[in-house]
C-alpha cells in the first residue's frame, strides 16, 4: 500500500461535474485546485494555491451560504490542506461536511467520490489502526463510495478514471477490478479538463496492468492522482 496517495479525490472534482456552471467565485477555486493538484510540484507553492482557494469559497459561502457548489469546494479545500500540513483538524472538518453534503444530495457522484477518496487515502496514509479510530476511514466505505460515485455518474470518463487509480494506487493486488473501471474511463466521454487529463492518466495505467506489471500500475497512479508529483 503506498503511503502518499493524495488526500482525497477533492481537487480531481474540481471541474468535475456540472458545477462548472456555477458563480464565478466557486468556480475560480475549482480552478485553483486544479492547478495544486496536477500542475504543482512544489509543496509551498500548491499549499498557497488551497489557502486562496480556502479563502474565496469561505468569502462566498459568508454571502451565499446555500452556494452548493461552493459548499462541495470547501470540504474538499479542507481535505486537501489536511494532507499537506497533516492537519487533522483539517481531515475532520472536510469529513464532517462533505459526510453533510452527501446526506443532503446522496445522488451526487462528486460527493460519493470525494467521499471515497477520502477514506482511502486517510487509511493509506496512517494506516487502517489510527485512520479508523482516530478518524473514522474505512477501507470498505471508501470502496463503496467509489463503486456508488461510477453508477451515478453516467458516461464521463472522471468517475470511473478516478476510482481505477486510486483502486490501484491503494493496492497493486487490486489492478483487476481497476482495469474494469480504467477500461471503461478509455471509452467514455470527456467533456470537461478533468475528464481529459484522468483519461489519459487512466490509459497510461491500463496499459501496464495489461501487459501485467500491477506494481508498475500502482506507483504510476499515485503520481498520477492529484498532488502526486509533491514528494
Amino acid at each position: 500500500m503506498h503511503k502518499s496517495i493524495a488526500f482525497l479525490t477533492m481537487v480531481s472534482i474540481a471541474l468535475a461535474g456540472p458545477a462548472a456552471s456555477a458563480a464565478a467565485p466557486a468556480s475560480s477555486a475549482r480552478a485553483t485546485l486544479v492547478t495544486a493538484a496536477f500542475q504543482t510540484a512544489d509543496k509551498s507553492r500548491a499549499l498557497g494555491l488551497v489557502n486562496k482557494a480556502i479563502g474565496s469559497l469561505a468569502a462566498t459561502l459568508a454571502s451565499d451560504p446555500g452556494n452548493r457548489d461552493a459548499q462541495l469546494q470547501q470540504g474538499i479545500a479542507l481535505g486537501y490542506r489536511g494532507k499537506l500540513t497533516r492537519s487533522v483538524g483539517d481531515a475532520r472538518r472536510g469529513r464532517d461536511i462533505l459526510n453533510s453534503f452527501a446526506a443532503r444530495h446522496p445522488n451526487d457522484p462528486e460527493a460519493q467520490i470525494a467521499l471515497g477518496g477520502w477514506h482511502l487515502t486517510v487509511i493509506a496514509d496512517v494506516g487502517t489502526l489510527i485512520g479508523g479510530s482516530a478518524l473514522g476511514a474505512s477501507k470498505s466505505k471508501g470502496l463503496a463510495a467509489l463503486n456508488k460515485a461510477v453508477n451515478l455518474g453516467g458516461n464521463r470518463a472522471f468517475f470511473p478514471a478516478y476510482a481505477g487509480l486510486a483502486r490501484v494506487a491503494f493496492d497493486a493486488k487490486d489492478a483487476p477490478a481497476a482495469k474494469l473501471l480504467l477500461d471503461k474511463a478509455v471509452r467514455a466521454s470527456t467533456p470537461t479538463e478533468v475528464d481529459r487529463i484522468t483519461q489519459a492518466a487512466a490509459k497510461r495505467v491500463v496499459a501496464l496492468i495489461r501487459a501485467g506489471d500491477n506494481k508498475g500500475a500502482s506507483r504510476l497512479a499515485e503520481q498520477l492522482l492529484p498532488f502526486g508529483r509533491i514528494s
